[in-house]
């Protein structure tokens, strides 16, 4: 295959338009086998792996793949570790190079996906698609027990920190999954993915979280594949958006 000009080739993956693209490229968005891409360069799309804000680029949809996988607590949500942690990427087969779509965090588990379609990895992360991901969350209640009306009414208004605002769409209280009086089971939906969030808004409302599960991302559900932590399993497109 020729090779092109990498911001024709982001263009042309849909990504964003080729202006946007270099504007990508200069601020050190966009990586080519994880080195930071140049202005004007040229690569080759049979062999060079593309990334732009960490999101895989691929110009070949007959080479696009789609894994659901069931994340284990301990197991980070990048392609490679430096201090040799295990990933998730060392779940699933190395053939083609897949990446994760967004994060959970180390001691987190649940639903995630890898895919080399850098399209659907954009889409699914920038909250003005607005896809869904669901969240259960395991909590210690505090001495005075769960004001159900102020978490909800608190999760969906909003919390400011460190400039962000932490948002929920919406919340609920499950009746069943607690395991005693003390704790609390909380399913919670955003489209939104800021770093650590949900951890940093039931910490500003005084609850632990004893164990946090993604079940949700857009339409495909965590028991629609039927996986256990450590399990992946090939998955179509139109099975998530």
């Amino acid at each position: 295959m020729a090779r092109v000009r990498i911001n024709k080739f982001i263009a042309d993956a849909g990504i964003c338009s080729r202006r946007r693209a270099d504007e990508h490229i200069r601020c050190g968005d966009v990586l080519v086998n994880g080195e930071p891409a140049q202005p004007g360069m040229k690569i080759d799309p049979a062999t060079d792996q593309v990334t732009v804000c960490g999101n895989p680029v691929s110009s070949d949809p007959e080479q696009l793949i789609y894994y659901a996988l069931h994340k284990p607590a301990g197991v980070i949500s990048t392609a490679s570790d430096p201090h040799g942690r295990p990933t998730v990427t060392d779940l699933v087969p190395d053939n083609p190079r897949v990446y994760p779509v967004g994060r959970l965090d180390l001691n987190s588990e649940g639903l995630i996906l890898l895919t080399n379609d850098g399209q659907l990895a954009h889409e699914l992360m920038h909250p003005s698609f607005e896809h869904e991901k669901e969240y259960e969350v395991l909590v210690h209640c505090p001495p005075a027990g769960l004001d159900r009306d102020r978490i909800v009414g608190t999760f969906t208004e909003g919390i400011e920190a460190d400039g962000e605002l932490l948002r929920a769409d919406r919340v609920s209280v499950l009746e069943e999954g607690r395991r005693d009086e003390n704790t609390a089971l909380l399913r919670i939906i955003l489209h939104t993915g800021y770093n650590h969030q949900i951890r940093r808004m039931c910490e500003a409302v005084g609850l632990s979280v004893i164990k946090l599960r993604r079940v949700r991302i857009g339409k495909l559900t965590l028991g629609s594949v039927s996986l256990r932590p450590g399990e992946y399993r090939e998955i179509d497109k139109s099975k998530v958006l």
